[in-house]
């Protein structure tokens, strides 16, 4: 698959992840009033998907390690449009949860894939643009969705919602499917590795079943914990996490082939961006719910009008997207992060005291930002940091944390809201914010620039390639094989970041 489609399926497979979850909020009650589910079973048609997702999410990336990235990618969109089909066909609420659940399994599959096929087309030092353009493309339709969701609902009905997915997911999985026998030839005209060899034919990668169990497991368990927090079901849940988490451990400390290789988890860097992900969304998703509850019971402000008021926040992600780009290439990862991180902590300190409307839009500006910031500059070093062999565990580990965070943080906040009232967890979240600025350390700074002129070079010295290169000061070896070697390297080359 060549760049442009590769780009091009990437953006498409989040964004149906993306709009997917936006407009069913908004299509829930409706749902529940011509299904006559109950509110239990409204839920669970958001918890089963999670579940699925999240559990299911390393051991995907695995698989797009084993098999193909572009294959996974292809087989989880296809699923998830025929998934869609099928719950907007749905006769009872019981056929909408199973039908999620499905949809959650193929979900897993696209979504690791999505940033699997970008680490596999693209040089590492060509990253950032491809990763900000996706990033633009989740705000664009998280934004989108209540609209779109709030639209059909009302003029169709919230059958029409799950139906929105299906001609991209279709397209694009098609495309992908039919596409591979041309994707080594097009995807880069640098050669290629061992690793990428051995990736791209299966043969490299084991999937270690017994950890990709003891992990799913775990993660199932962890979400159902935190989406349940109160009764013997959420307790229950959090004592299995636990146990599956500490099986999980010992399981991988004896793996000849452990599911998570050490190449991703030994890195200091991607476990920093992972830690700051978890937070950074946590801290997104309870500020929105507080905010919510804010707006509508405390200032009496309509539904609509709650919409109106947050829009600055996608507005600002959105645009935050290809200014990452820019700071990473000048400031490196880790000036990146911690100052959009500090942004996103004082976004919500001035919603947690905000008096009114204009207030309120300037910090969902703030929390914008710094988020959308965040998520491009940390995941950029969570794929980029990762071994090409591996790329799709990194991706599933980064998606992990992106599914993770949300529920942590509206856990969260539902708790601090019944113990200290509605503002409390934005003044809990943006402290949590602040606290995980430490993090930061671990990752990569800018790398240093060398000036003055390169050294002269002796006769007869062979460049990389072999071949003689004349005496006196040259950079005939600057570049080969698409990548820039030599003394010039570090005045040209991108930043390592």
């Amino acid at each position: 698959m060549n760049r442009p489609l590769t780009l091009a399926s990437s953006v498409a497979g989040a964004m149906v992840v993306a709009l997917d979850g936006t407009v069913l909020t908004v299509a829930q009650p409706t749902l529940q009033r011509d299904l006559d589910a109950s509110f239990a079973q409204v839920q669970w048609t958001s918890t089963g998907y999670l579940i699925a997702v999240a559990s299911l999410l390393v051991f995907a990336g695995r698989l797009g390690d084993r098999y193909g990235h572009r294959r996974t990618f292809a087989f989880g969109m296809l699923g998830f449009g025929a998934a869609s089909v099928g719950v907007a066909l749905a006769p009872g609420v019981g056929w909408v949860i199973a039908l999620r659940v499905v949809q959650g399994v193929f979900g897993a599959l696209l979504q690791p894939a999505t940033l699997g096929m970008l680490r596999a087309a693209y040089p590492a030092e060509a990253l950032r643009r491809p990763i900000a353009a996706r990033t633009a493309a989740i705000g664009l339709a998280a934004a989108a969705g209540p609209v779109l969701g709030g639209a059909l609902t009302t003029g169709v009905g919230w059958r029409s919602v799950f139906l929105l997915n299906v001609v991209p997911a279709l397209l694009f999985g098609t495309l992908a499917l039919g596409g591979g026998k041309h994707a080594r030839a097009t995807t880069s005209s640098a050669p290629r590795t061992p690793s990428e060899t051995a990736t791209e034919s299966g043969t490299a990668t084991a999937l270690d079943i017994p950890g990709a169990l003891w992990l799913a497991v775990a993660l199932a368990c962890l979400v159902h914990a935190l989406v349940t927090p109160s009764g013997p079901a959420g307790a229950l849940g959090a004592v299995a996490a636990v146990v599956a988490g500490a099986g999980f451990v010992r399981h991988e400390r004896r793996a000849p082939a452990p599911l998570l290789p050490p190449g991703v988890v030994g890195s200091p860097a991607i476990g920093a961006a992972l830690a700051l992900l978890v937070t950074v969304s946590a801290a997104l998703n309870g500020g929105l719910f507080a905010c919510v509850y804010v707006l509508q019971d405390d200032l009496g402000h309509t539904p609509l009008h709650t919409a109106l008021v947050s829009l600055p926040l996608a507005a600002s992600l959105v645009a935050a997207a290809p200014v990452s780009a820019v700071l990473l290439r000048r400031s490196g990862a880790r000036s990146t992060v911690a100052g959009a991180t500090a942004v996103l902590a004082s976004g919500l300190l001035v919603l947690a005291a905000a008096p009114g409307t204009a207030v309120f839009s300037t910090g969902f500006a703030l929390v914008g930002a710094g988020f959308g910031t965040v998520m491009v500059a940390a995941t950029h070093v969570v794929v980029r940091k990762s071994p090409v062999e591996s790329a799709g565990v990194a991706g599933g580990l980064q998606q992990t944390a992106m599914n993770v965070g949300p529920v942590l943080g509206v856990a969260s906040a539902t708790v601090l809201m019944g113990a200290a009232g509605t503002r409390s967890p934005l003044v809990v979240l943006a402290v949590a914010a602040v606290t995980a600025l430490p993090f930061c350390r671990a990752l990569p700074g800018p790398r240093p620039v060398a000036h003055g002129l390169p050294a002269a070079v002796p006769a007869g010295a062979p460049d990389p390639l072999g071949r003689p290169v004349p005496a006196g000061r040259s950079d005939a070896q600057h570049i080969v094989g698409a990548v820039e070697r030599g003394s010039f390297g570090p005045c040209l080359r991108d930043d390592e970041v």
